[in-house]
């Protein structure tokens, strides 16, 4: 049973409430007519409340193995200056200028229990942000900033749920932050990958390969 399932559920039996309310009310029985239109109320908020939180998770991906989340390909500006072109499997890219030496992906990873795997819930995660680093602590604090996130805000923020009722929610096995980062270089190709221990990155070409070599 998914998530889809539950929302139907709530829906329907909302609007059996509400049917029922509506004929109480019809044979001047207010006391239950009222009482069959607050739980038409609880179940239709139910429905709302579940369908807001599975938007919000359409925005995360299933994670069943390791599985290629992006690429990364790089232009050089200028000195400590590039642009980043973001390509996601099947969706259109992105691009962003990042100041540094390296670049950094960050993604959060929410992981549901066995029993929440059989109502549909399997783990799931979601690239937050795309930041550049400078290699050395002085610059990080006093250089040019660039950090971008890579979703819009929602409304209903299941990440932010799931911290929140975390000791409550007992199908929830673990939630965590996860990042990864690599210099940056001219024409340098990197593949991003998530897997259950959380984000991975590898070089795809030459000159990818040589800025990790030359790395220090």
């Amino acid at each position: 049973m998914s998530l889809n399932v539950i929302v139907a559920a709530c829906a329907l039996i909302a609007f059996a409430f509400l049917l029922l309310a509506a004929a109480r009310f019809k044979r001047r029985r207010f006391v239950v007519g009222t009482a069959h239109g607050l739980m038409a109320a609880v179940f239709a908020l139910a429905a709302a409340c579940a369908g807001l939180f599975g938007f919000d998770l359409l925005t995360y991906q299933r994670l069943t193995h390791e599985q290629d989340a992006a690429q990364l390909k790089f232009t050089r500006i200028a000195d400590r200056h590039f642009n980043a072109r973001l390509q996601y499997p099947g969706r259109n890219a992105q691009s962003f200028e990042l100041r540094g030496d390296e670049w950094q992906i960050d993604a959060r990873v929410l992981k549901w229990r066995p029993l929440a795997n059989l109502f549909g819930f399997d783990t799931v995660y979601r690239l937050e942000r795309i930041s550049g680093r400078y290699r050395d602590i002085e610059s990080e604090r006093n250089a040019t900033r660039s950090v971008y996130a890579l979703n819009e805000p929602v409304y209903l923020d299941a990440w932010q749920l799931a911290r929140q009722y975390k000791d409550h929610v007992r199908w929830i096995d673990a939630l965590y932050g996860s990042a990864t980062f690599l210099p940056m270089a001219d024409d340098a190709h990197y593949q991003v990958s998530v897997s259950q221990t959380g984000v991975l990155a590898r070089p795809l070409n030459e000159a990818a390969r040589q800025a990790v070599g030359a790395w220090r």
